[in-house]
């Protein structure tokens, strides 16, 4: 029989994740930095990257392959353009410090595009994205992760999940984003079939043969995720490891490594890009075209 299910305040979970993560020797302003992530991805009800993911965060920095004390380092920079190395630091900090790069120089350029190399899992790309649409600006997030997804026709992970967000002002306080990987589903919804010993939909997996399955339990050591929307999804997955793994100067394809699985350094990578819209037209008209576009 399940647990029932409890409710936690918003201030007490945020609490009890910045203790946490000042047990493991997460420095006090990034264990804040990073509970604010986890904690308001849990509030938008994406709970596959929320909280549920401080475990394993803790876990990369007793095993060594995060450090806690690490600091990300600009590496270089122009006008409109900066790459950080992350050296494996709590990767939510990397990447609001890099978010945060890409707004101060969109307002200086209009536009501006920010990369990162060495981190770790950095939660939900759309809170960086959401980041830009609070300040009024559009904002782009993703990021590589390590292959577990199919090219079409192939019968092995290729490329990762690579998951893809934007979002964009809406006005009041409220913007209208998306959120996804490039594969049919997350695979953390793979995990949560095998964990509770429930099949999955057909159009989901590719078992070690290439053929479909609706037994998740073969996965990652056999088979791979699909694609979304067959070989579109796939050309998007690809763009997104060619704009953070290959352009930023990280790990890419079979060189990333998972950081749930392989008890190696991390090396994800991931890039942003925003958007200022004062550079293109006064921000309440473009408010008002969007509240005429999404009522």
């Amino acid at each position: 029989m399940a647990a029932p299910l409890r409710r936690i305040r918003h201030e007490a979970l945020t609490s009890f994740c910045i203790k946490a993560m000042r047990a493991a020797g997460l420095p006090e302003e990034h264990a804040r930095t990073s509970a604010e992530v986890l904690v308001t991805t849990d509030t938008w009800g994406t709970y596959t990257h929320g909280t549920k993911q401080l475990r394993g965060l803790l876990k990369n920095f007793r095993d060594g392959t995060m450090d806690p004390n690490g600091a990300t380092e600009l590496i270089a920079e122009g006008p409109s353009w900066a790459r950080f190395d992350g050296h494996r630091a709590m990767p939510m900090v990397t990447s609001t410090l890099a978010m945060r790069t890409a707004m101060d120089k969109a307002r200086a350029t209009g536009t501006a595009a920010v990369g990162v190399c060495n981190s770790g899992h950095f939660g939900a790309a759309g809170y960086y994205a959401n980041m830009a649409a609070l300040g009024n600006m559009i904002g782009l997030s993703m990021c590589n992760v390590d292959p577990g997804v199919a090219a079409p026709g192939s019968r092995v992970p290729v490329l990762g999940t690579n998951p893809l967000s934007y979002a964009v002002p809406a006005g009041d306080g409220t913007t209208v984003f998306l959120d996804i990987a490039t594969s049919v589903v997350a695979a953390g919804k793979v995990y949560a079939a095998q964990a509770a010993g429930t099949g999955i939909p057909e159009g989901w997996l590719i078992d070690k043969d290439g053929l479909p399955t609706t037994d998740p339990r073969g996965y990652p050591q056999a088979g791979a995720l699909l694609p979304m929307a067959g070989h579109k999804g796939y050309g998007i997955a690809l763009m997104i490891e060619i704009l953070t793994g290959v352009l930023n100067g990280g790990a890419f394809g079979r060189e990333v490594v998972s950081w749930v699985k392989d008890g190696k350094p991390v090396n994800q990578s991931f890039s942003f890009v925003v958007i200022d819209i004062g550079a293109f037209m006064p921000v309440d008209r473009f408010i008002g075209r969007m509240k005429d576009l999404a009522p």
